[in-house]
């Protein structure tokens, strides 16, 4: 499991991810959530699901990952996987240092790089709608407001 040593390791995730400069081998389940945890602390501006779009979509593109229907951005995961580290963020003092609760977060249930399948069905997920736009899940609600 993917664990952080310090702050400056998930700030050079985000950093990269924005300035489309982190190699595409490391763009991880675990640099996902540490680039979300990173952004909603440091650059909220960056987190509303018009910004996250372009950002991701331009970081895909930029590494050769085409977004597609089938492929690339995933908005219904974006929009999961913001509102759970927003919730697991809030969870922890505002001047604590971020890996820490990266490393908690990465230990909890949202470690799990299947953690959605709790509340969407497999077939539903990885649909060309959940892709385009965000879907209710099928199995049982997100814990996760929006």
């Amino acid at each position: 499991m993917t664990t952080f040593c310090t702050d400056v390791e998930i700030e050079r995730i985000a950093r990269g991810l924005l300035e489309r400069t982190l190699p595409k081998s490391e763009w991880t389940h675990a640099a996902h959530f540490a680039a979300a945890i990173w952004l909603l602390r440091h650059r909220p501006d960056l987190t509303g699901v018009v910004e996250m779009r372009r950002i991701i979509c331009a970081y895909n593109e930029a590494t050769g990952t085409a977004n597609t229907t089938a492929s690339g951005y995933h908005e219904t995961i974006t929009i999961a996987s913001c509102r759970a580290a927003a919730a697991f963020l809030v969870r922890y003092p505002p001047g604590m240092a971020l890996h820490p609760i990266a490393n908690a977060l990465l230990q909890s249930a949202l470690g799990r790089s299947d953690w959605l399948l709790a509340y969407w069905s497999r077939a539903l997920l990885f649909s060309e709608s959940a892709r385009r736009a965000w879907v209710e899940p099928d199995i049982a609600p997100i814990p996760y407001e929006g």
